[in-house]
């Protein structure tokens, strides 16, 4: 046998379906064989190999055991002569395992081949291409200077920036993401170190490769897209923690490198630093808008409670200053909760999101106010001044910075303009999976990839692809990949990426299209969905649903115990509840088949199954997925009712 695909996949469905396709395409004149190590995903993974892929050759863990051990499990079964290491977030060319086989056997010496990774943006990724980290190396990439001299001999070492992406290079390091492998260098060198969960492995098979006297390559003869970053964001804290472990057991594994005991301080100076950038950075975003809100608010209250005071009883000082310094807070802390639960800090904000935001908070304070004593009462005029004050004041300052061009304050977002390449009839239904996301987002039209064939209502010949995109200020691009190649489709973000144009790929079957923007960005995936569950303003409704229930029950104890079964459980069930552990309505698990937007809510004490007690597992899957899709807020209020004696269990 020729050739043995490797991929290890965690709760990446969509995009392992996408690179499955792909890696199919490529494999039609290969004697080759594919394997699918699954590490416990929970989002129907294994049920979509199974019914897609029969072909593949699935082994199947009971739980994450690491990139590397997986890795392993199916390099022993493998029986080509060249096995290739694959993410599952990636497409490849309809040539490149053919290609990098050319290149392998044209080239004796070569242990292990990479190719150009681009991005889904169409840009190319620098790690197609590395050094070893070196002290020196590991201390220019911590503190950016490889970044900012990239060119530079000295500092671009890391990513071997100075070296040209369109040509061929013996290099130290391959990434992981796609390795090409001699099976026989690997028998002489073993196989992946275990000791590597998920970052480093490819950096220490590279190096032992290169010490069992093997050329690792970087070959630009075939490109592929690496979405990156979909099991783990790479500006998360566990992102860095992990990496930066990995590269301790590298070092402590290869104290050749260099000095060993310098290198392990700055790893251990990097896990500190980026951390903290990374807290700090996760901290400010979550908190900056509310933060300016609650001071702009102040702001207003400052000035306006002396003024009202000198109005309504001509002098400044009527109100003591225990007002302003704890009933405005007060105030402020129950406008600003209420912003947030009205999706007032959605990116984009919407101004009727704040509207209504600072109108329900306002209504809730006024209530609260007429519960309380006549002496904790001080100016229900001045809760709604300050009301509309604060809707004034936070519409207009986020209005100055959006005209000042800062992003973040993005009030009224330009309509996206997506354009779709596929015939008449794939035009047709792609534009039904695409979602309508608050009219934000206009169908431009189609480009017909066949030459220059015109169909109706085609934007143009597909020759003028480029000019299309400018005249038509396109800023999306769907390829359908039933009509294009993948070798088509990742020219075409090459060669559009000057655009910055945001691209996503169309299963030739099924009902999604998938796209990733950065690596940073988490990827897109578009269903046809009525209304997911896992829609940020959902989970809202339902953590308020959560709560106001939990409190009720919490207030009506004495009496809502007698109506369950289990009065203990149901004690604990409100705590677990409020604390936001569980959910009154969750997911059925008597089936660990997930499907997408699951993660996003709570294990539930009660379920949808719960209205179809008698369910087969295989009905219980078709409820949670139609409960996912298509949420309503009475469906969970149904199920409490039908289900209220269950709810201690």
């Amino acid at each position: 046998m020729k050739l043995s695909v490797i991929i290890v996949n965690y709760n990446v469905r969509h995009f392992l379906e996408q690179c499955l396709r792909s890696v199919f395409k490529a494999l039609k004149n290969i004697d080759s064989e594919v394997f699918v190590v699954d590490n416990n995903s929970l989002d129907g993974s294994v049920s979509m190999i199974r019914k897609s892929f029969p072909d593949v050759k699935l082994i199947r863990n009971n739980e994450n055991i690491g990139f590397s051990r997986a890795n392993n499990q199916a390099i022993k079964k493998s029986r080509g002569k060249f096995v290739v290491l694959l993410n599952p977030d990636t497409m490849v060319e309809e040539l490149t395992f053919e290609r990098c086989i050319r290149f392998m056997d044209d080239h004796k010496d070569a242990g292990a081949v990479g190719v150009r990774l681009i991005d889904g943006k169409g840009r190319f990724l620098p790690e197609s291409k590395r050094s070893l980290p070196t002290p020196a190396v590991a201390f220019f990439k911590i503190f950016g200077l490889s970044r900012l001299f990239a060119k530079s001999k000295l500092f671009g070492k890391y990513h071997l920036s100075y070296l040209n992406p369109e040509k061929t290079h013996i290099v130290d390091v391959l990434p992981g993401a796609f390795m090409f492998l001699r099976k026989s260098a690997l028998d002489k060198t073993g196989l992946l170190d275990e000791d590597f969960f998920m970052y480093g492995e490819d950096i220490d098979l590279s190096y032992r490769l290169k010490k069992a006297g093997f050329s690792n390559y970087y070959y630009p003869g075939t490109t592929i897209i690496h979405y990156k970053g979909e099991s783990t964001r790479k500006s998360s804290i566990n992102y860095v923690v992990q990496f930066y472990r990995a590269m301790i057991i590298f070092a402590k594994k290869h104290s050749s490198i260099g000095n060993r005991h310098i290198f392990l301080l700055f790893i251990n100076l990097a896990i500190c630093f980026r951390a903290g950038l990374s807290i700090i950075k996760r901290a400010g975003n979550a908190i900056l808008l509310p933060a300016l809100d609650a001071l702009i608010i102040y702001s207003g209250f400052f000035v306006l409670t002396p003024l009202w005071g000198k109005i309504k009883f001509q002098t400044t000082d009527y109100y003591p200053a225990e007002f302003l310094q704890f009933v405005v807070p007060v105030y402020i802390l129950i406008w600003i909760v209420s912003i947030y639960f009205n999706n007032g800090y959605d990116k984009p904000a919407r101004p009727v999101n704040i509207v209504l935001g600072l109108i329900t908070g306002t209504i809730f304070i006024l209530i609260v106010y007429a519960l309380l004593p006549p002496s904790l009462r001080f100016s229900r005029a001045l809760i709604l001044m300050g009301g509309i004050l604060a809707m004034g004041l936070v519409l207009t300052f986020r209005f100055i910075l959006n005209k000042l061009g800062i992003e973040i304050f993005n009030l009224y977002p330009d309509a996206r303009k997506t354009l779709i390449i596929s015939d008449h009839v794939e035009y047709q239904r792609l534009k039904k999976i695409i979602p309508d996301l608050n009219q934000i987002r206009k169908i431009a039209g189609f480009v017909h990839p066949g030459g220059d064939s015109e169909e109706n209502d085609s934007l143009g010949p597909y020759s003028q692809l480029p000019d299309i995109v400018r005249i038509n200020k396109v800023n999306e691009i769907i390829f359908s990949a039933k009509i294009i190649s993948s070798e088509k489709i990742i020219q075409n973000m090459m060669s559009l990426s000057q655009f910055n144009l945001d691209f996503k790929i169309a299963h030739p079957e099924g009902l999604s299209i998938i796209g990733s923007n950065s690596i940073d960005s988490k990827g897109q995936i578009f269903e046809i969905s009525l209304n997911a569950v896992s829609k940020k303003k959902n989970l809202r409704k339902k953590r308020i649903l959560d709560l106001t229930i939990s409190f009720f029950f919490l207030l009506t104890l004495p009496a809502s115990i007698l109506t369950v079964k289990h009065k203990s459980g149901f004690v604990f069930n409100i705590f677990h509840v409020l604390s936001g552990r569980k959910s009154w309505v969750g997911y059925d698990l008597q089936t660990n088949l997930k499907n997408p937007g699951q993660n996003s809510v709570k294990q539930g004490i009660l379920t949808p199954a719960s209205l179809y007690p008698k369910s087969a597992r295989q009905e219980i899957q078709r409820i949670n997925l139609s409960y996912a899709k298509d949420y309503k807020l009475i469906k969970d209020i149904e199920i409490i009712l039908k289900n209220w004696q269950q709810l201690g269990d």
